[in-house]
């Protein structure tokens, strides 16, 4: 791992592959850290002809955090009162773009998973120069009354903070049952494991807030997603409780040409048993650039 500064923040990153290779950019979802990528799973990427990119949001692992911004007002933002927002997605969209110049990628096909999927569909409109192809995972537009999660998947992101390690475990795996895939359960060692990992790595329930805010507070995607002439692979769960298969609907409906793969049995999560499953609609859709 490395550290680069970045539109203005410190951006720790992780490359996996062949610099030679074309660059995938992959782009990690709410409170996320590049450590969320499964190493198998990006492995896989860098087994199929790519040099991966992976970092941590502005926020959330070892990247710059923005305490000085506080809490933010969750019920209020929700109300229309956005005085508390602290940051956009565009802003996130941004950090990216910072990345892939400071890493002197001038081109980069993009892989983004849940709220990394709105800084993906963000980063190619408003730097459409940069991205070669679009992989949506578990994501949405945007739009109002889509993608909005079930009241059981809501609770999980509404859930205090942890008072020390031990309930933080507790509280990301009984998250993690409760979002995850219900045709593909995660053993709850590995579930534990991870978890852990993250805890240890970087703690910070603070930003995880602000970023929700800032999907809260963007704007609909989907007017600039309907311009968009870059090939789009929409890759969504049937069984997603946090991102309803709806969202991922209104995304592929919004792109010209743009392909939907709905997967039977995912939830919110990227069970081992899809890795191949999904590889194979990034690469396919990597190769219609």
């Amino acid at each position: 791992m490395a550290e680069v500064r970045a539109n203005g923040v410190d951006i720790w990153y992780e490359t996996v592959g062949d610099p030679g290779d074309p660059a995938l950019l992959l782009v990690m979802g709410l409170g996320a850290q590049l450590i969320d990528w499964p190493a198998g799973f990006v492995e896989q990427l860098a087994g199929r002809g790519f040099y991966v990119v992976l970092f941590d949001n502005r926020d959330s692992g070892l990247s710059t955090g923005f305490d000085e911004l506080g809490v933010p007002d969750v019920p209020g933002i929700l109300a229309g009162d956005r005085s508390s927002v602290g940051y956009l997605i565009s802003d996130l969209a941004g950090d990216a773009a910072g990345l892939l110049k400071e890493l002197g990628i001038s081109r980069a096909h993009v892989v983004g998973a849940s709220m990394g999927g709105m800084i993906a569909q963000q980063l190619l409109l408003d730097h459409p120069e940069l991205v070669v192809s679009l992989a949506s995972i578990m994501s949405t537009t945007g739009a109002r009354g889509v993608g909005r999660p079930k009241p059981e998947a809501a609770a999980v992101l509404m859930r205090p903070p942890s008072a020390d390690r031990a309930e933080a475990v507790a509280g990301a795996v009984g998250a993690a049952r409760v979002v995850g895939s219900p045709g593909y359960p995660a053993p709850q060692a590995e579930l534990e494991r991870r978890a852990g990992a993250k805890y240890d790595r970087g703690y910070r329930p603070a930003g995880t807030l602000r970023q929700y805010a800032a999907i809260v507070a963007s704007p609909d995607r989907t007017p600039g997603l309907r311009e968009v002439s870059a090939p789009v692979v929409v890759i969504h769960g049937a069984d997603d409780p946090l991102i309803p298969l709806d969202g991922g609907e209104a995304t592929a409906s919004a792109v010209p040409g743009a392909s939907l793969l709905v997967i039977p049995g995912m939830g919110h999560d990227l069970p081992v048993q899809l890795w191949g499953q999904i590889v194979d609609a990034i690469v396919s859709n990597a190769g219609r650039a």
